[in-house]
């Protein structure tokens, strides 16, 4: 049976190659989603090694955070934008699984006591269209490593919006502020989440989501992201 597969393995390789979305080079046989070049030159920010790190700083005087994270930075005209174009609008979630494993490779020690993984939440109505939410996917992939639960009926989007792409900072801010809700307080009691996000740039949505946290006794919020936009 074995020598039956590996041929048409080939066979469908040959006419639906598997290529790396990055650089689009045919991916071997153990590569996944990236070639091992692509996947090596990863521009990581190393953040999880940083007592106090630039994404942490973003969030200062905005609202109280236990520690951020990213793994990337998303430069402008980078190939690895790519993967998030991908995973939000081109149907291919595998692609936030892959993410959020290689994030959580990174976190084992840094997501000591976290009690639950908190996706930010896409509105019904725009998870339908899309099928699914990224940052919920990505948060599906981190706990298959960190083995911490995903939470996705705590945090709540009651509002729908329109997208955030090409919005200044502030409208960002005024698109995102009162969307969040929360079904049940009780259950983040006294607990710590790491709340997950696919991209951050301005933050906005993160603090949109956060907002509708605040009232919630002793419960203490750290971020992670796939990646961190910049110039």
């Amino acid at each position: 049976m074995g020598n039956l597969i590996t041929p048409f393995g080939h066979f469908v390789d040959l006419f639906f190659p598997r290529i790396c979305l990055v650089c689009g080079e045919k991916l071997y046989q153990q590569e996944e989603i990236l070639c091992s070049k692509c996947l090596y030159d990863l521009p990581r920010t190393n953040f999880h090694l940083e007592p106090k790190n630039q994404l942490e700083m973003m969030f200062w005087g905005r609202f109280p955070v236990e520690k951020a994270t990213a793994l990337l930075y998303f430069k402008k005209g980078s190939g690895y934008r790519k993967l998030i174009h991908q995973l939000k609008y081109k149907g291919k979630p595998e692609i936030g699984i892959f993410m959020g494993r290689l994030l959580a490779e990174d976190l084992s020690d840094w997501a000591t006591g976290i009690d639950y993984i908190v996706p930010v939440p896409l509105h019904p109505k725009k998870k339908k269209i899309r099928g699914y939410n990224q940052s919920e996917i990505i948060a599906n992939g981190l706990s298959e490593i960190l083995e911490i639960p995903v939470d996705n009926q705590t945090l709540i989007r009651s509002t729908f919006t329109q997208t955030q792409t090409r919005k200044a900072r502030y409208e960002r801010w005024e698109n995102v502020k009162s969307v969040f809700a929360v079904s049940n307080s009780q259950t983040f009691q006294g607990k710590h989440i790491l709340l997950v996000d696919d991209v951050i740039t301005t933050g906005a949505t993160l603090e949109g989501s956060v907002q509708a946290l605040l009232d919630i006794r002793e419960l203490k919020i750290s971020i992670a992201a796939i990646g961190i936009a910049s110039n």
